[in-house]
């Protein structure tokens, strides 16, 4: 066991000490190329750490052990996802390749970032936009999409962009389900994702974070919202796909509509803020 953790703590020295500082040229719309290859040799992307199979296996069992002792450090569970996640990562980028705005997207590769969101645009538009009530959720859970780590294990750029996407819509998924970020709405959103996805790591976290609800959540969230997260997130149009920079001003409930999602059974949010009722 501390053979493992020894090559586990080996593996993250090199991700600190090999990471490239450059900007993320990738995840931008810009190809990285061999000039200034001096600073990312052997590189695929600017943020890219080589690993082998087995380092990416080291990786992912020491990742995983982190995630499930503390599911909130994000370092951890973002490891994981990479390391994990080839296989489901192929199949959403073929999805988006057979979707024409998700085509446009693995084209343009925009970034959700506070540096490309007009936040006083946002803030002006009406209650019910899609803008108003992410910005509205970024703000009330003090959180922010710059808090997304860059990709760094994932072995193909394309990929890596579309593992770069699907963190930086977690919180319009938030927005787009009405769920708020406790334990229990973080498990609703990890079951949607997980069958939208299919992600390793979104199973794992579906899977095992009820066991962190109380009593009375876990019979709601077995009993109502687990269901109809899955069922949702099983049917509804691919969340990549949508290029959200482009629909701040759609009125949230004719996107979800649109996403084939239904209002949750259940409002975990204050009714002020359940733009639902405002349809």
């Amino acid at each position: 066991m501390r053979g493992l953790s020894g090559a586990f703590l080996s593996c993250f020295k090199i991700s600190r000490g090999y990471y490239c500082r450059r900007s993320y040229g990738v995840l931008t719309g810009q190809q990285y190329s061999s000039s200034g290859s001096k600073q990312c040799d052997g590189r695929l992307y600017p943020s890219h750490i080589p690993t082998s199979s087995v380092q990416k296996a080291v990786l992912a069992l020491g990742s995983g052990v982190a995630a499930l002792t503390n599911p909130y450090r994000h370092d951890m569970v973002a490891v994981l996802g990479e390391t994990t996640g080839h296989q489901a990562l192929n199949k959403l980028r073929d999805r988006m390749r057979n979707d024409s705005e998700g085509y446009t997207i693995l084209i343009e590769r925009p970034r959700i970032r506070l540096s490309t969101l007009d936040l006083t645009r946002m803030s002006a538009l009406p209650d019910g936009t899609l803008g108003r009530e992410y910005l509205s959720f970024l703000e009330e859970n003090r959180v922010t999409p710059d808090s997304r780590a860059d990709v760094k294990f994932v072995d193909n750029e394309e990929l890596a962009y579309v593992m770069q996407r699907y963190r930086e819509v977690h919180d319009l998924l938030h927005t787009l389900l009405n769920m708020p970020t406790n334990m229990l709405g973080e498990v609703v959103v990890k079951l949607f994702e997980a069958a939208q996805t299919g992600l390793p790591m979104c199973v794992l976290g579906a899977t095992l974070g009820p066991l962190r609800l109380s009593v009375s959540r876990l019979q709601l969230l077995v009993q109502s919202l687990g269901p109809w997260a899955l069922r949702n997130g099983g049917h509804a149009r691919c969340v990549l796909s949508i290029f959200y920079e482009r629909r701040w001003e759609q009125n949230l409930d004719e996107l979800r509509h649109e996403l084939n999602i239904e209002p949750p059974p259940v409002n975990l949010i204050p009714s002020s803020k359940n733009t639902s009722s405002n349809s």
